[in-house]
């Protein structure tokens, strides 16, 4: 078993095709990064006041971002084990994390950038999901060259190739 499981913590946030998106992305990353047993991965969409509360309680940082990712386990980039992870002991799956997306934060990212909000929040949820395997980009240096080319890598896995991108690392 492989979920994703999607809630809104809000009423009016539309954008209904982008749970597909997401789950399409999150198994692409996955598979892309050797994780062949059973997952779970728990995403909440939001708005921008939503995440910024969040972003505010969790990380002392009181402005709004377009993802924020929260891993459960320590795991080391590109060497996905298994063995390193919690597991629910009701499913047998591994418990890998869970992200917060704002989607009016995604549709105006998408716009900006001219790449759409399938695209972005595609992007978003494949870089949210290499947080939660280990992934960082906390400076400019290897870490952040090697997160980069995996993002790329799923992306064209996804079809949906390179495109212009502005994290900046708010997560």
């Amino acid at each position: 078993m492989k979920d994703v499981r999607i809630t809104r913590d809000k009423k009016g946030l539309g954008h209904f095709g982008a749970e597909r998106a997401v789950r399409k992305a999150v198994r692409a990353a996955m598979r892309a990064e050797g994780v062949n047993v059973p997952f779970e991965v728990d995403v909440v969409f939001t708005d921008d006041e939503g995440i910024r509360e969040i972003n505010s309680a969790q990380r002392g940082i009181d402005r709004p971002t377009d993802v924020l990712s929260f891993p459960l386990n320590e795991l080391t980039p590109g060497a996905f084990d298994a063995g390193e992870c919690d597991i629910d002991p009701e499913t047998g799956a591994v418990m890998l994390g869970d992200m917060v997306i704002s989607l009016p934060r995604c549709q105006a990212q998408g716009e900006e950038y001219g790449n759409g909000f399938t695209r972005e929040i595609s992007y978003l949820a494949v870089h949210s999901s290499l947080h939660l395997l280990g992934y960082d980009h906390v400076d400019e240096g290897e870490d952040k060259k090697l997160m980069r080319s995996r993002e790329e890598a799923v992306m064209e896995l996804l079809g949906m190739g390179y495109a212009k991108e502005k994290n900046d690392g708010d997560n």
